[in-house]
């Protein structure tokens, strides 16, 4: 055999070489979601979910036959400024592809408009945006965005399926419009007025008020504006602390009410505080839910996951959002961020909900959804308890992603 002796400048090229392939093995994916704050316990929940998947992923080969996601994260304190800091450090840090959602909708609107801008400033260093939970539909309607990719039902499609249920329940009759005052917030309640009017002609909405988001201590006052209606029913995109702490001032005051909402009882906390004011009833709508009966794949995702994490899995779809984008790194048989997004339109992959299809013309993931009430466990309807409680989830309707999907007001250009 013979022996090669290299110079100090050509060994030295050789480690660079060598760095620079190694460089290029794995995929960096950046996580920006509140990890501080108010809303501390969302992001933790979505940031776990997330890892999990990319774990797996990792674990089974990466993408490319060798190829590894690497997590970044990053905390987006809630505030578009920060978190317009948090991507371009993810960007000075090579990553390709941010995950994020949890931070509101106009945290992610700006996430997008700056992601969108540095794409056309730097062509060959692009990042994709990955929505996981933020649902206005603004971003996959007139604000579509090539970069962005919606995972979760957006605003429309989620009351829709409401809509369709409401209708069937001739005992709600009086509703009071309770929201966030931010965008999401408006949007929910401008959709439940127009689509619960649409299906429900005969239901009087009774009132409307809006409240700073993470800011309210005390609800105490805004229910009793509710109470003055003679309302039955809310209608509210509160999340996280702001609905734990509703419920808590409705129980305080032997208010029974019906609430309707987008993601309430997927957020940690919020069962625990429905058993605690053992009062009113919540309704919420999501891809599953806890104790769905049916659904094997899930059931058995949710076992390795709490065997991992030690912690109960609640979304499939933020769980689905890193294994789509290795799908689609596998379609384009490239890393580049131009070919993924390409590969990502019209992507069906076989979900642990069944075939979900990220719809090309918008970026929309069109996925079941099921509309389902937080009740205590009788053994039938309900099951199994949730969070320490006798109380869990039982299943009032489902839909399919087609039969909720909505049209689109989306033109997108491409590059």
């Amino acid at each position: 055999m013979k022996t090669v002796f290299l110079t100090p400048l050509a060994a030295a090229a050789a480690l660079l070489i060598g760095t620079a392939a190694s460089a290029q093995e794995t995929f960096k994916v950046a996580y920006i979601d509140p990890l501080s704050g108010p809303f501390a316990n969302v992001g933790e929940l979505m940031l776990t979910h997330t890892q999990y998947a990319i774990e797996d992923i990792n674990a089974k080969g990466g993408v490319l036959k060798g190829t590894k996601l690497q997590l970044l994260q990053f905390d987006s304190k809630l505030s578009a400024q920060e978190s317009q800091s948090a991507l371009q450090a993810a960007i000075d840090q090579g990553a390709k592809a941010i995950v994020t959602g949890g931070s509101g909708s106009s945290v992610v609107t700006a996430l997008v408009q700056a992601a969108a801008r540095h794409n056309q400033r730097n062509p060959g260093k692009e990042i994709l945006v990955l929505n996981h939970s933020s649902i206005d539909p603004e971003l996959t309607g007139k604000a579509c965005n090539f970069w962005h990719f919606q995972f979760e039902a957006n605003t429309a499609m989620k009351m829709k399926a409401i809509a369709n249920y409401i209708k069937k329940q001739p005992d709600i009759k009086k509703v009071y419009l309770l929201n966030q005052d931010y965008a999401h917030g408006k949007q929910w309640a401008h959709y439940g007025r127009e689509m619960v009017g649409l299906a429900r002609p005969d239901i009087q909405f009774v009132g409307e008020a809006l409240h700073p988001i993470g800011r309210v201590k005390d609800f105490a006052p805004y229910l009793a504006k509710v109470k003055s209606t003679d309302a039955d029913s809310v209608i509210t995109g509160n999340w996280g602390q702001d609905m734990t702490l509703l419920l808590k001032a409705a129980g305080d005051a032997g208010y029974n009410l019906r609430y309707f909402n987008h993601s309430a009882g997927s957020i940690p906390g919020t069962v625990l505080a429905v058993s605690q004011a053992k009062q009113g009833q919540l309704t919420w709508v999501a891809e599953w839910h806890p104790g769905q009966a049916d659904t094997p794949k899930v059931d058995a995702l949710a076992k390795t996951y709490k065997a991992k994490t030690g912690k109960d899995f609640l979304a499939p779809r933020i769980e689905m959002t890193p294994r789509f984008l290795a799908a689609a790194i596998n379609k384009a048989q490239s890393t580049d961020p131009v070919k993924v997004a390409r590969a990502l339109e019209d992507l069906t992959i076989d979900s642990v909900v069944g075939p979900v299809r990220m719809r090309g013309e918008d970026h929309q993931l069109l996925l079941p959804q099921v509309v389902n009430t937080i009740a205590p466990v009788d053994g039938k309807a309900v099951k199994v308890g949730w969070e320490g409680t006798n109380y869990g989830f039982r299943t009032d309707a489902a839909y399919t992603g087609n039969e909720i999907a909505q049209g689109t007001e989306c033109k997108m250009t491409r590059p």
